[in-house]
């Protein structure tokens, strides 16, 4: 499972989903709106979107789409 995080009203976090819709990874990421949670704002709020895999590897933005099948291919 891997997450997105993001908030509402980010431009750049529509790119990524897009992203990740066309990667075929949108059935295994669950998004988490950043403003939902107090650490998850700390920790992302200047870097959203940021990709998290389950091992906690993060993908900070900006990515191409090959750079995130080569990230995604390279899990657990």
């Amino acid at each position: 499972m891997l997450t997105l995080f993001h908030t509402d009203g980010c431009h750049l976090c529509e790119q990524a989903w897009a992203l990740v819709e066309e990667a075929g990874l949108a059935t295994t990421t669950r998004q988490c709106d950043i403003m939902d949670d107090e650490q998850w704002l700390a920790a992302y709020r200047v870097r959203i979107p940021v990709l998290r895999d389950e091992a906690g590897r993060e993908l900070g933005w900006s990515f191409t789409l090959v750079e995130l099948k080569s990230w995604a291919a390279r899990q657990g």
